[in-house]
This record gives structure tokens, C-alpha cells and sequence, in this order.
């Protein structure tokens, strides 16, 4: 029982800690401490200290120097690896999207989605349109066109299995200057007409493709009933995109001299398959 009482004691007894000058022996600092006290004046100051050193690593850049902690470069490599990630995969659901679109209207039904999303990042409404000459000058010869066009009402679905009764409409006027050969695998036939001539749709179709070549430049690509596919190469400019509904007649690009082969001038280079196969287009068309 005394021994207890001694131990209790003992965490009682006050220690006095002083400073003292050893030249005049005079009391400059001291203090007084029971062992409690000094146990928990101990415990604050650790505590502090791992505060302290804590809150000094997350807010300052001495955390890259952790073993295995990023830094800056690593970091900025992390973030813009996700981005892309981000990016590729709206690629490949974009790509997805217009492989089944382009199924569908090769088997003659619907689209599953003819207007893609805006872009919410992008504010529209701030976006300012200023015509100038060379629009004007396009616009008016595409309603010049357009004008004499016999095909703009309701036209009712073709009805004929063949190619007999069909009207092409030309998709250029002007000279022939190559015409089909299947020999030497040239599938179409080029006409040469003034620079930056308007190039019409033949039938009515959606076109399935819109897109550059190294050989043949801007190509378009135009998906039409009785398994009817038009092709239109070495233009300009295109004023259709992939999915656009046109009529037989309605302005589709511009005439030019794209491509680095198979391109001496300025003509249109225009093809006619039908299931698959090619066909001679001055046999369906008069140029």
C-alpha cells in the first residue's frame, strides 16, 4: 500500500527546470513542472509537430519530394492523358454512330440520328456570319440553278427494278475529255467545264460519304434507290456533308483540280455503280 502511495506521489512532486547566469549566479528563466504536466506539455508539442509538418506537405511543393508522389510534369502528363482518353472515346462513339447510320441507309431505312449534339462548350449565339463577294457570287448561282430544277416538289418512290426509266440529271455541263474504260480500271468518265462550276446531284439519295484523297482530292458520294451509287471526285469544295438529303439537281460541291494524281485541269471525274458494279455514265447521261 506505501508503495502505491509513493507512485501516486511521485506524479505530484513538482520539478523545477531554471536557467541560470554562471557569471552572477542570478535566476534568469525557470519553470515548474509535475510530471503530468510535463507529460502532456510533451504530448502537445509532438502533436504540433505532426500538424504542422502535415499541413507544411499538402499545401506546399515540398510533397514531390515523397517517394512515389507525382510532380508537376507527371501530374500534367496524368491530366492530359485523360483528356485524350475522354476525346477518343467520343471518337469512337461518333465513329460507331455513323457506321450504323451509314448501314441503315445502305439498307434503305431510317438513320437512327440525322443532327448530331452541339457542343455545350461552345457558346453559338456569339457567332457572327459576314457574307462576302464569293458567297454572293455562289448563292446566286446555286438559286440560278436551282430555279429550272424540275425536282424540288414531292417525288413519289421509284417503282422501276431497272435503270431503263430513270432520268439522270446531268451533273455537269461541258466536254468529255476521259471517258470509261474498264480495261485500264477508269470507272468514270471526266468532264472538263469552266472552273468553279457547280456540280449537281444526279438522283435523289443521301450521301454516305464526304472526305480527301491524296489521289483524287475532295470526294463525294451519294447513296441512291435500285442499289445506285454516284461518285463525284477532284472537286473544289464540298457543300454537302455525310447524312445531308439531296434531290436530283441541288448543288453538292464545286468544281476544281484536287488531288496530286490522276488530275490534269479542272473537270469533274464522275462515276455510276449500280449492286456493285460500274457503268458506263454516257450511256445514262448527256454531258
Amino acid at each position: 500500500m506505501a508503495k502505491d502511495d509513493k507512485k501516486k506521489s511521485n506524479w505530484r512532486d513538482k520539478y523545477r527546470f531554471s536557467v541560470i547566469n554562471d557569471h552572477t549566479l542570478e535566476e534568469v528563466w525557470r519553470i515548474i513542472l509535475t510530471r503530468y504536466n510535463a507529460f502532456l506539455l510533451i504530448t502537445f508539442i509532438i502533436l504540433f509537430l505532426i500538424w504542422g509538418t502535415s499541413t507544411l506537405i499538402s499545401f506546399t511543393n515540398l510533397r514531390e519530394f515523397i517517394p512515389g508522389y507525382p510532380d508537376v510534369t507527371m501530374r500534367r502528363n496524368i491530366l492530359m492523358s485523360a483528356i485524350r482518353l475522354d476525346s477518343l472515346t467520343r471518337e469512337l462513339k461518333l465513329r460507331d454512330k455513323y457506321f450504323d447510320n451509314l448501314n441503315s441507309i445502305i439498307s434503305g431505312t431510317q438513320p437512327l440520328e440525322l443532327q448530331s449534339k452541339p457542343d455545350s462548350t461552345k457558346n453559338y449565339k456569339a457567332i457572327k456570319f459576314d457574307s462576302s463577294s464569293s458567297d454572293s457570287v455562289l448563292r446566286a448561282g446555286v438559286e440560278k440553278e436551282d430555279r429550272y430544277n424540275l425536282t424540288l416538289g414531292p417525288t413519289a418512290p421509284e417503282s422501276v427494278s431497272g435503270l431503263a426509266n430513270l432520268h439522270f440529271f446531268p451533273p455537269v455541263k461541258g466536254i468529255v475529255s476521259g471517258k470509261y474504260e474498264l480495261r485500264t480500271k477508269h470507272f468514270g468518265t471526266d468532264i472538263v467545264t469552266k472552273p468553279k462550276a457547280l456540280v449537281s446531284a444526279v438522283l435523289d439519295g443521301t450521301v454516305i460519304f464526304t472526305g480527301w484523297t491524296m489521289e483524287t482530292g475532295f470526294v463525294i458520294e451519294i447513296q441512291h434507290q435500285n442499289n445506285i451509287v454516284s461518285v463525284y471526285k477532284h472537286n473544289a469544295s464540298l457543300l454537302k456533308e455525310t447524312g445531308d438529303l439531296v434531290r436530283a439537281g441541288d448543288a453538292i460541291s464545286v468544281v476544281g483540280d484536287s488531288g496530286e494524281r490522276y488530275t490534269s485541269g479542272p473537270h469533274l471525274h464522275f462515276e455510276i455503280w449500280y449492286k456493285g458494279s460500274p457503268l458506263d455514265p454516257e450511256k445514262h447521261i448527256l454531258f
